[in-house]
């Protein structure tokens, strides 16, 4: 089998830290229970390809932590698809974090030194990320879930790549659609075939922009850009309001700021026992959290994480089909 090797951060374990967010369960994504490996599809120079990952196993049977990961894909790549596929790797399961940055945390934080929390997955493309916030804005997680499969399903694979790839792997949903491909749709055919309902013109012009080039990720993530440049230039974009904006920033590394939503409120309520309005709460959650600083995001997300792994068990217990998909405030 085409296999490539990846040495993490000496602190890094697959199981917890691909499974830190919620874009773990969104298609292509998918995390084997059963086995304990990562699998994703992603659109190459060289093609389409399905991509596996696990991590080398110690004495017992368990993955230590800064074990090497193994990467299966479902073809030969050239040196340009390999660079490529560790890119989106690294970038996705957040490797390019150093240990460093994780201890600064645990010394603002140390209540997630024990469990090693800190990294939190993202998607191997910027556009994949904006796209996945816009389709989380103001719907249900169910509705989020399929409108992320629905894109894959339909647009992933064009007839040119399904050449390319040959035979798709069983059990693997196609790629997520690469920005040039969402640019040509009709927003009236990506509505009806992904039921994205209003946002059907707002993600063609966001995948029109990506294509014109006028996205920069690298400026959007450089440290010497401002928080309030960055939040200023996301807001300028179609579908992107400030929760996506927040949203957005911390998929960029940067932690400062609280995508604040009704899951906040739910969270200031129930866990910080807060009161008032909901626009009270959400500045309450906001204030609670500021003395985090750079950190401000990581110690939110990992304590709302900690109520739905109370309610659910371990997050790389989920299994897709049910808990991932039926996943709501509501039945937690």
């Amino acid at each position: 089998m085409p296999t490539l090797t990846i040495t993490p951060p000496s602190d890094y374990l697959l199981a917890r830290d691909a499974c830190s967010y919620g874009y773990f369960l969104l298609a292509p994504n998918h995390w084997r229970v059963e086995t304990g490996r990562f699998e994703t599809a992603m659109l190459l120079p060289g093609g389409a390809v399905a991509v596996r990952v696990m991590q080398v196993l110690k004495g017992g049977g368990r993955a230590k932590p800064g074990a090497a990961l193994r990467v299966w894909t479902s073809r030969a790549m050239d040196a340009q698809d390999r660079a490529r596929c560790r890119a989106r790797l690294v970038r996705s399961l957040r490797l390019d974090e150093p240990s460093s940055v994780i201890a600064a945390f645990h010394v603002l934080d140390p209540r997630w030194k024990p469990t090693g929390r800190g990294r939190l997955m993202r998607s191997g493309t910027l556009f994949e990320d904006m796209v996945r916030t816009v389709t989380s804005c103001n719907v249900a997680w169910p509705n989020t879930v399929n409108m992320n499969r629905q894109l894959c399903r339909h647009y992933g694979l064009s007839a040119c790549d399904v050449r390319q790839a040959g035979a798709w792997p069983e059990g693997f949903d196609h790629p997520f659609p690469a920005a040039s491909r969402v640019a040509r749709l009709r927003p009236g055919n990506l509505r009806g075939r992904c039921r994205v309902g209003y946002r059907d013109v707002r993600l063609v012009e966001l995948a029109r922009l990506v294509v014109r080039g006028a996205v920069n990720e690298a400026w959007l993530a450089d440290p010497a850009t401002s928080e309030d440049d960055v939040r200023l230039a996301l807001l300028e974009l179609p579908g992107i309001g400030p929760y996506a904006a927040a949203n957005i920033m911390q998929l960029l590394g940067r932690y400062g700021q609280i995508p604040l939503d009704s899951e906040s409120v739910r969270h200031g309520r129930t866990v910080l026992g807060m009161t008032g309005s909901s626009a009270q709460i959400m500045k309450r959650v906001d204030k609670h959290f500021a003395p985090f600083g750079a950190h401000k995001f990581r110690s939110y997300w990992f304590e709302l994480w900690q109520f739905y792994e109370a309610k659910r068990g371990p997050s790389w217990t989920w299994d897709r089909q049910r808990t991932g998909a039926s996943f709501t405030a509501a039945k937690l």
